[in-house]
Order: C-alpha cells, then sequence, then structure tokens
C-alpha cells in the first residue's frame, strides 16, 4: 500500500486559494474594464454634445452640463485608479497564493516520485528473491539427485 502525501489537505488548501486569488482576480480584471469601458463611452458622448449656443440660456446649460460632465469624468477616472489598484491588489494575491501552492505541489511530485521509487525496488527486491529461491531449489534438486544417483558432486 502506497503512504499517503502527509500535507495533501494543506495542499488541497493552498490549490483552493489559489484558485480563489484567480477568481478574484479575473472580477478584478472585468471591473476594470467595465471601469475604462464607461469612462471612454462617456468621453465620446460628450464630444458627440453640439456646442453652438444660440442665446445666453443654452450657453448656461451648456456651460452646467459641460461643468457635470467634468464631475463625472472625474468620478470615472477615479473609479478607474481605483479598478487599477484593486487589479494589482488581486494579482500580488494570485501570485502569492500561486507561490504557496506550487511549493507543496512541487513536495508532492517528489513524494510520488519517491514513493514510486520504492515500489519498484519492492517489486525488485521480491523478483529477485523468486530467482534465488528458485536457483537455490535447483541447486539443491540437483545435488538430490546427483547423490540418489551415486555421482560424485562436490
Amino acid at each position: 500500500m502506497a503512504r499517503a502525501f502527509a500535507l495533501s489537505g494543506l495542499l488541497r488548501l493552498r490549490q483552493i486559494e489559489k484558485e480563489h486569488a484567480a477568481s478574484d482576480l479575473a472580477a478584478a480584471n472585468a471591473f476594470r474594464r467595465a471601469a475604462a469601458d464607461r469612462q471612454a463611452r462617456a468621453i465620446a458622448e460628450l464630444h458627440a454634445v453640439p456646442a453652438d449656443a444660440t442665446d445666453a440660456s443654452t450657453m448656461f446649460a451648456l456651460a452646467a452640463a459641460r461643468a457635470a460632465s467634468r464631475s463625472m469624468l472625474s468620478d470615472l477616472t477615479a473609479l478607474s485608479a481605483q479598478a487599477e489598484a484593486q487589479t494589482a491588489e488581486a494579482q500580488a494575491a494570485f501570485t502569492e497564493a500561486k507561490k504557496r501552492a506550487v511549493g507543496l505541489e512541487k513536495l508532492e511530485a517528489r513524494h510520488v516520485a519517491e514513493v514510486a521509487a520504492g515500489d519498484l525496488l519492492a517489486e525488485q527486491a521480491a523478483v529477485d528473491e523468486v530467482a534465488t529461491g528458485a536457483w537455490l531449489r535447483e541447486r539443491t534438486a540437483g545435488r538430490a539427485s546427483g547423490r540418489a544417483s551415486g555421482g560424485a558432486d562436490s
């Protein structure tokens, strides 16, 4: 019976942590892309707004709209910066979780190799024992038959 990897529970925990960190990273990347897309759409929509003012009230309305748009763009820029920071944090967490899991995965691979080598060694010892036993039985049987027939074996 092969010996089980003693740290298999910890390895599974590390793999779950790595998968969770990968999920967080994917969510942070999606949030970052969505924020950048919203910012790009807002800028494109602002460029499409006509800037022709025919009277004072239209000019005041355009000025108010531009002020509100600048405020919205400022908010979207802050949101994009926050999304970038979250993505960087998620990437660092994923990298750290991956490092912790890889170390244990290497230990498990080494353990599997050692168990396989031990199994091969035990199998070779069994084959050697069978071969040695057969050789001894043949030799013993040969001496016994030589004595029974009156031959002189040394």
